[in-house]
């Protein structure tokens, strides 16, 4: 992942996505912030921009994925409370 752009991962788009693909550009985010942490260390990161984009887009996901769990949590003892 290369030049990096912010209009990549807005909130609409990554709403649209489903939690498996959440969960796997998470952890491929996870795994550019590494390489941007050893590149800034070596003194090769061109731009220090892309590192709080990174950063802000895996703040995004776990935010919707969050949400995803308490709907999913808030759901399911309500349907039990209902049959019972």
């Amino acid at each position: 992942m290369s030049k990096i752009k912010a209009d990549t991962y807005k909130i609409e788009e990554l709403r649209g996505k489903s939690v498996d693909e959440l969960r796997a550009l998470l952890v491929e985010l996870k795994k550019e912030q590494i390489n941007q942490r050893f590149r800034l260390a070596t003194s090769q990161q061109e731009s220090t921009a892309e590192i709080a984009v990174v950063r802000k887009a895996v703040a995004r996901i776990k935010l919707l994925l969050g949400e995803e769990r308490r709907k999913n949590n808030s759901a399911a003892p309500k349907a039990s409370a209902a049959q019972s």
